[in-house]
């Protein structure tokens, strides 16, 4: 069976409490990803825990910065004058009436990043994580398309994490071949290899990353899901006066309440991201 988009959103607003609850059950009990996913994801997570001698725990990342992604969201990033200009040109061809003439974007994309409504870049979610006191043997499994800036934008996040490898890596090209009929069915591997990690992080929204989290709720919270918050961190990244202690002591400070443990809810909070309570049955 194959299910055609309907929607484009996730939450909706005034919904009764008992269709909530039967969308729920539908979404965490009776729809299943077919067999051969859900077999090959399995492989991929055993694989994950058994890079090394001994079985261990691993950490997805959803990296979120894809070219796309990079000139939708308007947002300034690290890069030459070249890259720069091709970028400026990228999103002039694809949003023109949002371009306009470019003058205004400058003071967009700041308050933008102030705001935390830009994608994290690999370089800066590698110090997030070792600001976190993860360490560089961890293992990192990535979910992501083409990263924008290609070998040279991951660089920083290699080298300080040299464990990390996406499923390409962890397969045979003739084991992937079967699933590159179809995009959504690499997203459905990305996405239950993620489910199952003991450490999930995001790097900016999406339904990807919301379904996951909701997802590790619902399950039971018993798995850390870290939900950076881009905002704050954009205050510290851009203080030149801060040392690696004071940087270390703001990201733990700000994220002992962003590893998702359940959340209070209130009216039109996304149901996905947050599925406690609206989706608990009362016995």
């Amino acid at each position: 069976m194959a299910l055609k988009p309907f929607v484009d959103r996730l939450g909706y607003d005034n919904v009764p409490q008992e269709i909530n609850r039967l969308r729920c059950r539908v979404n965490y009990h009776a729809l299943k990803f077919l067999p051969e996913i859900e077999h090959m994801a399995d492989r991929l997570a055993s694989r994950m825990r058994n890079r090394t001698s001994s079985s261990n725990p691993y950490m997805a990342l959803h990296l979120r910065f894809e070219k796309g992604m990079v000139g939708l969201s308007f947002c300034d990033f690290v890069g030459t004058r070249n890259e720069k200009a091709k970028m400026a040109e990228y999103r002039k061809k694809e949003w023109p009436r949002r371009y306009k003439n470019g003058s205004h974007l400058w003071q967009l994309a700041l308050q933008k990043r102030k705001e935390g409504r830009c994608p994290l870049e690999p370089e800066e979610v590698a110090v997030i994580l070792r600001a976190m006191g993860y360490l560089k043997e961890t293992q990192i499994y990535v979910a992501s398309g083409q990263v924008y800036g290609g070998q040279n934008r991951m660089a920083p996040l290699r080298n300080m994490f040299p464990n990390l490898v996406t499923k390409e890596e962890l397969t045979s090209k003739e084991e992937l071949d079967h699933f590159r009929k179809h995009v959504t069915s690499l997203a459905a591997l990305d996405f239950l290899v993620c489910l199952k990690s003991d450490v999930f992080v995001m790097t900016h929204g999406g339904n990807f990353a919301k379904l996951i989290i909701g997802a590790r709720r619902y399950m039971g919270h018993r798995l850390k899901s870290i939900k950076p918050d881009k905002g704050l961190m954009s205050k510290s990244f851009g203080d030149p006066y801060m040392g690696w202690s004071s940087f270390v002591e703001d990201v733990v400070v700000t994220h002992q309440t962003r590893m998702g443990l359940p959340e209070e809810t209130f009216p039109n909070y996304d149901l996905w991201e947050n599925p406690l309570t609206p989706c608990m049955c009362k016995a």
